[in-house]
Parts: structure tokens; C-alpha cells; sequence
């Protein structure tokens, strides 16, 4: 099967521009990043929730903080059809042990999304569709039991205007494929522009490991980005932050990205990471991403040491396998096996499956 047009890339660029802004750090002057502070700032927009943790005291004391990027793809975020979130990732960023953390959570994984259970289980990315950042945020916080910090919301057109800034980036595909007119082959370095990169991470059902598989891609992508030599003073300029800030919205104000550059951007130079694995089953006519208890206690705890927290038990909304099921399971080579899934508010057989409790 394949996607049409622009329905799932990567939109990660404000984490392109947090990571630019940390990794360039002083060497630009802070005045230059100051100069800026109007285009940067026009991309704020709290998300309603109350924090779970004092933001302001987190940064001024230099303690590790966590950020939620969210990519979608609405056109203006003037629009009243939000659509769902595409990409979703939990970043850490830990000076105290100069090491930092990203976490690719699938867009299917099975939930109960707060204040919707009546349409429990659901795919995360209905969260956003629902009920916006708010529901987003705290859908992500109860379901892995952990502090979200800031979130980053970015839109389609980011991550081409992006590349195409840098000149492009040069990555080496993970496996050989074709995708919205352009050809990648596995382990041949390849120039790509804008459009090339975005048809390189949107593919997910020609890849024998689905979901996983685009996940890896969008993070070679950002990646290759980010190292890119000239790219920071590339991206550094009034015209650029002009033409995305209709392309993204965050709770991060300027000055908190200022203070990131300043006292995190050794963190940036150790980064760990991983992604939320589970099993393909169809669950309320839907294909969902289905968790072990211990695969969600693992990226509990992942996420966890990479704050410096202790430790707690995983959180308590993410539907969660069990031996005794016999519900319908699809196929999946990137997929844990020996396990299966019920709910309890599908109408299903309850006794098979439950939540993280």
C-alpha cells in the first residue's frame, strides 16, 4: 500500500533548530540569537496544562529537562482540522551528565487518551486530533509516567525548507526502495534536496520493519542536518526563522532556547536512543501498535535516568499484552512475538488484555 502525497514525513524541524541553537552555542554571540527574538518568539503557544515541574527553575538551575516534538501535517496551524500527530518523540537533555536522550514513540500505539475512554483503545495520534497539545502532553505523561517539560509542534513544510536551506544532506538509505518518484539504494550515499529527504522518511509499508523503520530514517535525516557542516550559520538569519514560524509552535520562548544553547549544548555531544517497540494487532477495527508491560517499563525507566529521576513504575493508560489472548494479531517482523492484546472498554473479550496498571 502505498502513501499519497505528504500524508507521513517527518516534521521535527523546531528539534533542527533547538539541537542548531545548542550545538552552535556562543560561537555566534548572543546578541545575533537576540536579534531574532520576535520571529522566535511568534511561534509561542502555551498548551493550557499545568506543568508537572517548575520549567523556569529547571533551566536557571541547570537541571535536565524534557521536551515532547510533535510533526504534523495541516498546512497553517490557523486551520480548525488539526489532523494527528505523524511523528512523536520524547527528548532529554541531562548537563549534569552531559547526555542527552531521544525516544520515538509509534503513532499507533494502543491508549486510553484522557478524557476519551469511551473510544478506548485508540492510536496516541488521536490525542492531538482531540483534544490538542493539552491532551497530547498528558496522554504521553500517564501513559510512560513521566515529566514532559516543553513541547514542539512542527508542520510539513519545516523539515524541506530545512534541507534545502543547508544545500541538502547527504544520508545513506537503511534499505533500497522507491517513493513519490525518487529511487533510494541500501547503503549508497545519497544527496538529497527538500522534497527527496521528505520522500525518503514518508515511506513506512514497503519497509519490512513498518513504523520502526520511517522512525529510523527521520532520525538519520535530522541527523544528517544537524551535522552538516555551515549549517548553523546557515539557518541563523532573520529571512529563514521568518519563513517557518508559521511552520511551528512551541512553549519554548526564545529565552528558553538561549539558555539550552549556553548550559546544554555539551549534552548534545552524547546522545542516546531508542523507540517504544510493540506488536501489530487489530483492535476496534483499527491496526494498533500494542506494548509488553516490560517494554513500556523500560522506556519509562529510559526516559527516567535520562532526567536523573528515580525510578517509578511505568504509567497506566498504554493497552498491554498478555499471554491468554486470542484476539486477531497482523504480522510484523519489527514486532515482539508470543504476544497478544484485549481492552477493557472495546467490547471485546476484556480477560485478554488491559492497561498498564
Amino acid at each position: 500500500m502505498q502513501h499519497k502525497k505528504g500524508t507521513h514525513p517527518v516534521r521535527n524541524t523546531i528539534l533542527v533548530m533547538l539541537l542548531l541553537l545548542i550545538i552552535g552555542g556562543l560561537a555566534y554571540g548572543m546578541s545575533r540569537y537576540r536579534s531574532l527574538k520576535n520571529s522566535v518568539n511568534s511561534s509561542f503557544k502555551a498548551s493550557g496544562l499545568t506543568k508537572e515541574r517548575n520549567v523556569t527553575n529547571q533551566l536557571s538551575s541547570k537541571k535536565p529537562i524534557s521536551i515532547l516534538l510533535l510533526g504534523t501535517d495541516t498546512g497553517s496551524f490557523g486551520r480548525s482540522d488539526r489532523g494527528r500527530t505523524d511523528s512523536m518523540m520524547v527528548v532529554t537533555i541531562n548537563p549534569k551528565i552531559n547526555k542527552t536522550t531521544v525516544t520515538s514513540v509509534p503513532r499507533d500505539t494502543a491508549v486510553s487518551i484522557p478524557g476519551y475512554t469511551s473510544d478506548s483503545p485508540s492510536k496516541i495520534n488521536a490525542a492531538y486530533a482531540w483534544g490538542g497539545t493539552k491532551t497530547t502532553i498528558k496522554t504521553v505523561q500517564k501513559m510512560l509516567n513521566i515529566p514532559i517539560d516543553f513541547y514542539a509542534l512542527v508542520n510539513l513544510g519545516g523539515l524541506k525548507k530545512v534541507v534545502n536551506k543547508v544545500g541538502g544532506v547527504d544520508v545513506t538509505p537503511t534499505l533500497s526502495f522507491s517513493n513519490l518518484g525518487y529511487t533510494f539504494k541500501k547503503g549508497i550515499k545519497t544527496h538529497m534536496n527538500g522534497k527527496k529527504a521528505l520522500a525518503y522518511v514518508d515511506m513506512r509499508y514497503k519497509d519490512p520493519q513498518g513504523d520502526y523503520g520511517r522512525q529510523t530514517r527521520q532520525r538519520s535525516v535530522l541527523m544528517a542536518i544537524v551535522h552538516k557542516t555551515g549549517s548553523v550559520s546557515a539557518l541563523l538569519n532573520q529571512e529563514f526563522i521568518d519563513s517557518i514560524s508559521s511552520e511551528t509552535q512551541t512553549d519554548l520562548t526564545f529565552d528558553d532556547l538561549t539558555m539550552i544553547a549556553k548550559d546544554y549544548r555539551t549534552a548534545t555531544k552524547n546522545v542516546k536512543q531508542t523507540h517504544l517497540q510493540g506488536t501489530g494487532k487489530e483492535l476496534n477495527d483499527q491496526s494498533m501498535e500494542v506494548m509488553k508491560k516490560s517494554e513500556l517499563q523500560r522506556v519509562t525507566n529510559f526516559i527516567r535516568n535520562g532526567l536523573s529521576l528515580s525510578y517509578k513504575k511505568t504509567g497506566s493508560i498504554a493497552v498491554f499484552s498478555s499471554t491468554n489472548s486470542k484476539s486477531k494479531s497482523r504480522s510484523s517482523s519489527s514486532s515482539s512475538t508470543g504476544t497478544n492484546a484485549t481492552t477493557a472498554n472495546s467490547g471485546t473479550n476484556n480477560s485478554d488484555y488491559g492497561y498498564g496498571y
